[in-house]
C-alpha cells in the first residue's frame, strides 16, 4: 500500500539505493556502536545500518509508518517507539550511551533538532543528518558573509561542521522544491561556553542579530557589558562581522 504523505510531519522519502549505500558506508557503523535514528520513515536506511551495530533505535512520529516497520522482517531487532524525538531525553531512551545520532530530518525542524543535541552533550558521540541544503551552508558560513547568522554561532560555539556531500531533489519521495545535504556534527572537544552560560549566550547572538543591519551599540543597548569587554570588542561593528570566539567573549 502506498504511503499517503503528512506534509505537516516534512516527509521526504529518499528512494535511490545507491544514494542510500552511500550514505550507510559514510556513516561507517560499527559492531559497538548504538544508534538512535530520528525518523526512520519506511526503514530504507535503517536496514542497510541495523545489521552492523549493537543496539538501534528508531523514533518516529507517523503511527501508520511505525506499524509498516513493525511488520518488517528486516527491522527484528530495532525498538521502535512512536513521538517527536524533541520529546525525549537521549539519557531516558532504552538504549546505552553514548549514541550515534543519524536521521533525514525535516526540514521545519532542523534547528530545534541540533539545539536539542547542544543541550544533551554528554550523551552521543557524533550525528549524521540530512538536511536543507540552504541551512547546511548557514550551519558552516564565514563571518561577514549572508548566511551567517545566529545559528551559525550559537551551533558553531559547542560542534564542529561537514557537509559531506549534496543531493538533489529527484532522488526523494515525494520531490521537495530544494537541495539537500548530508553533514556530519561532531562535538568540540571543548566547547566555546559553558553550560551555565548557554541561556545567556544564545539570547545575546539572538539580540545581535534580531538587527543584524545595525551597530551592537544599538542592537545592544538593553545589556549591560563589563568594561573589559567594551575595551575588546568594538561596539561600532555589525554583528554579522564578529567571529563565534568573538560572539563568545562577550558572555561574562
Amino acid at each position: 500500500m502506498k504511503h499517503p504523505f503528512r506534509k505537516k510531519w516534512g516527509q521526504n522519502f529518499l528512494v535511490d539505493n545507491n544514494l542510500l549505500i552511500k550514505i550507510a558506508r559514510t556513516i561507517n557503523p560499527k559492531p559497538d556502536n548504538y544508534i538512535l535514528e530520528i525518523g526512520p520513515g519506511e526503514g530504507a536506511l535503517t536496514e542497510k545500518i541495523l545489521p552492523h551495530v549493537n543496539e538501534m533505535i528508531g523514533i518516529e512520529i507517523d503511527p501508520l509508518l511505525i506499524e509498516k516497520l513493525k511488520m518488517n522482517n528486516l527491522m527484528k531487532g530495532l525498538n521502535l517507539i512512536e513521538g517527536d524525538v524533541l520529546l525525549y531525553e537521549i539519557e531516558e531512551l532504552p538504549i546505552s550511551n553514548p549514541i550515534r545520532v543519524i536521521g533525514n530530518i525535516p526540514y521545519n525542524i532542523t534547528s530545534p533538532i541540533i539545539f536539542w543535541l547542544i543541550e544533551q552533550l554528554d550523551y552521543w558521540d557524533d550525528a549524521f543528518l540530512m538536511v536543507q541544503k540552504e541551512v547546511a551552508n548557514r550551519l558552516v558560513a564565514e563571518a561577514s558573509t549572508k548566511s551567517y547568522g545566529r545559528l551559525t554561532v550559537v551551533v558553531g560555539a559547542y560542534l564542529n561542521i561537514e557537509i559531506m556531500f549534496s543531493i538533489p531533489p529527484d532522488v526523494f519521495i515525494p520531490k521537495p522544491k530544494v537541495e539537500s545535504a548530508f553533514i556530519h556534527l561532531t562535538k568540540k572537544s571543548k566547547p566555546l561556553i559553558n553550560d551555565e552560560k548557554y541561556i545567556q549566550f544564545n539570547k545575546i547572538v539572538s539580540s545581535a542579530f534580531n538587527q543584524r543591519r545595525k551597530m551592537l551599540k544599538n542592537s545592544m543597548k538593553s545589556w549591560n557589558f563589563s568594561d573589559q569587554i567594551i575595551k575588546n570588542i568594538d561596539f561600532s561593528r555589525r554583528p554579522e562581522t564578529l567571529s563565534i570566539k568573538e560572539f563568545a567573549s562577550l558572555v561574562e
